[in-house]
């Protein structure tokens, strides 16, 4: 039985991609398709890095391609990550694709952890990925990702970033005593954000996942204005009074114009370490509820378990301690889910145009 270039694009346009939710022809996954005397080739380009899923993606396409009668199927599956836009009049950084801002209104709720957990996952699908803690009063990332020592500064102006499991990091954390608290002023705390995240030399990011502090402030409005942010994910707990915070920063966020990639919902649900009892000390369905009141995704949920906090103190944070683990799948799946939104998203073209140079002949 032979089979025709049109039916090869008809059962990839019937099949629908997991993580992705569209066909891989509408969604232009699928690429270079040829049919030779029964034998299919074809190339399938992910917007999404996908490390983990991509021998399964492969099986996906190449079962459907032989269903629709191919007698062999060969499907080189890859991704691709591009920059996406920006807000108007916002520059890109040099050497980063896509900016992640990982927000929370209130603090407590575990933002950094699943900020850095966020950050390891999309490297463990085989993207580039940077970290910027934005807390400058509490930095954390340091320690989450058990780096020491100070960044070298070859030129004496911009900074190397420091690398830990994978990530490229920095942090005002690297460049003060642990012990030295931040007695700043808003326009300084700005000042000092702006010069981490332009004077780094980073290099080649698919993203920069940036770990924000708590609230609306100084620090978020300054992101929203002069840093060029793909898009926002906002963690909450279930509690109301962590979602009405929550609520309060996603709204920041749309009022300025960066889009809402989802909402996480950490601390959802507290397993029993002696007998298993599952048990919702922070209440039900909040950040769901959230959800649907704005109009957004809802990432995941993720248990409150005391390994999260000990592996993160420990500077081996879930994703890398435990790859195998459940929260570990959670952390990915959700890293995914974000990766695929960010890829939804206009592609930014601003490198491409040409400069417009008046002068008078």
């Amino acid at each position: 039985m032979s089979v025709s270039e049109q039916q090869v694009q008809d059962a990839l346009r019937a099949l629908i991609d997991p993580n992705t939710q569209k066909d891989f022809i509408s969604s232009k996954s699928a690429r270079n398709i040829k049919v030779d005397a029964g034998k299919a080739t074809l190339d399938v380009v992910l917007p999404y890095p996908a490390k983990m899923v991509m021998s399964d993606i492969k099986k996906m396409v190449e079962d459907a391609v032989a269903a629709a009668g191919a007698e062999s199927v060969a499907a080189n599956v890859s991704w691709k990550i591009v920059a996406h836009s920006v807000q108007k009049g916002v520059k890109l950084i040099p050497g980063v694709k896509n900016i992640i801002a990982v927000a929370s209104g209130k603090g407590g709720v575990g933002k950094s952890t699943t900020a850095v957990n966020l950050a390891l996952a999309l490297s463990a699908e085989g993207a580039s990925v940077g970290m910027l803690d934005a807390d400058i009063y509490g930095p954390s990332q340091p320690t989450m990702l058990g780096i020491t020592g100070r960044p070298e500064s070859p030129d004496g102006q911009n900074l190397e970033p420091m690398l830990g499991h994978g990530l490229q990091a920095m942090s005002i954390g690297f460049l003060i005593d642990v012990e030295t608290p931040m007695v700043w002023r808003g326009p300084m705390v700005t000042q000092a954000l702006e010069q981490l995240l332009n004077n780094t030399t980073w290099k080649d990011l698919d993203y920069l996942v940036i770990d924000l502090p708590p609230g609306t402030g100084d620090i978020q409005l300054t992101l929203a204005q002069r840093v060029p942010v793909t898009g926002a994910v906002i963690v909450t707990t279930p509690q109301d009074i962590a979602l009405i915070d929550a609520r309060k920063g996603l709204k920041m966020f749309e009022k300025v114009g960066v889009p809402i990639l989802g909402v996480v919902e950490n601390m959802s649900l507290h397993i029993c370490g002696n007998c298993g009892h599952e048990e919702r000390i922070f209440g039900e369905g909040g950040g769901e509820r959230m959800c649907r009141d704005y109009g957004t995704e809802f990432l995941g949920a993720l248990p409150l378990d005391i390994r999260i906090r000990e592996e993160t103190d420990s500077g081996r944070p879930t994703v890398v301690a435990e790859p195998e683990s459940r929260i570990a799948e959670i952390y990915r799946a959700i890293a995914r889910r974000v990766a695929v939104k960010v890829g939804d998203l206009a592609v930014d073209h601003s490198s491409k145009f040409p400069s417009i140079v008046i002068q008078n002949t």
